[in-house]
């Protein structure tokens, strides 16, 4: 059953938000929770009962399954601007490819593209597949702005509360740029509230502070008064770690994950470890230092 919300604004852009159930697609959600701006946003989802419970909070909600094609048509209705984001798999692919293809056909007009923080050369397969997907939309004929996040903070944060306070990094002591999920949320509305006439054909780097991973550890022990510990490993453990924790990912995706952490150890992504830091650009507000973040994802 189709979605038809009681009063319909035709003047204001819609907005569609892709990932909406995921790390990212959730402070998104939370972010025109507090200032939808001058758009109307559409929130897709991949499950029924997903679209269910957006639904039952009042919000416009559509199916959308990058893997099927047939669910696109409707969601891109009338859509003017498309939050893309993809999963941890080689299938992003051919899942970007049809859904920038459909956004063509529907006469969307500005895709945002959450991909990664890859130099031009880059050789490391996922960070490859990004940049092929960013050259797809770039020749689409669509206007873009591409979002270029570094490494997470808050894939550290459930590490930390399973382990007692501790957390891996894969690769060695080699400094990082850290970025927080929350910086990449506020800087995805605000480029889909503002939309194309201020943003398309930029490109914002989100890498707010550099650190190894001991020295994170050490930021986050001072800033809440409890030791965090830093177990620093290699390349070859991470697939372990994969298997200790019970996750499912494709082989295509967990090399991928390995070739990553022996290009930042060997230098060949050396650039890394550096702070390019475009969030309050942006949206005004100053970046998330990893001493904040700690204070407010691990003092519970």
């Amino acid at each position: 059953m189709n979605y038809h919300p009681t009063e319909i604004d035709t003047t204001s852009p819609v907005v569609l938000v892709i990932g909406t159930t995921g790390q990212i697609g959730k402070l998104i959600l939370a972010e025109f929770d507090r200032d939808a701006g001058d758009v109307r946003v559409r929130y897709a989802a991949r499950k029924p009962e997903q679209v269910d419970e957006l639904r039952a909070a009042g919000r416009d909600a559509v199916r959308l399954d990058l893997d099927d094609p047939s669910t696109f048509a409707h969601a891109l209705h009338g859509v003017d601007r498309v939050y893309l984001l993809t999963g941890y798999t080689v299938a992003m692919l051919a899942q970007s490819k049809t859904l920038v293809d459909a956004a063509v056909k529907a006469g969307v007009s500005h895709i945002v593209h959450q991909g990664v923080f890859a130099n031009w050369d880059v050789t490391d397969p996922h960070f490859v597949w990004h940049q092929m997907i960013e050259r797809y939309i770039e020749g689409s004929g669509l206007q873009w702005t591409h979002l270029h996040p570094n490494v997470f903070m808050d894939g550290l944060a459930s590490e930390i509360m399973a382990n007692n306070g501790s957390f891996s990094v894969y690769w060695d002591d080699r400094r990082v740029g850290w970025i927080a999920a929350q910086d990449i949320a506020a800087v995805a509305a605000t480029v889909l509230r503002q939309g194309p006439m201020r943003h398309s054909g930029k490109q914002y780097w989100l890498s707010t502070e550099v650190a190894s991973g001991p020295e994170a550890a050490a930021i986050f022990s001072e800033a809440i008064g409890r030791e965090i510990r830093c177990e620093v490993s290699g390349p070859e453990d991470f697939l372990s770690s994969i298997a200790d924790r019970s996750i499912t990912v494709e082989a295509w995706y967990a090399e991928a994950g390995v070739e990553f952490n022996r290009q930042v150890i060997d230098g060949r992504m050396g650039y890394i470890g550096t702070v390019r830091d475009d969030v309050e650009f942006v949206t005004g507000r100053p970046s998330t230092s990893l001493r904040i973040w700690a204070l407010e994802n691990l003092t519970s």
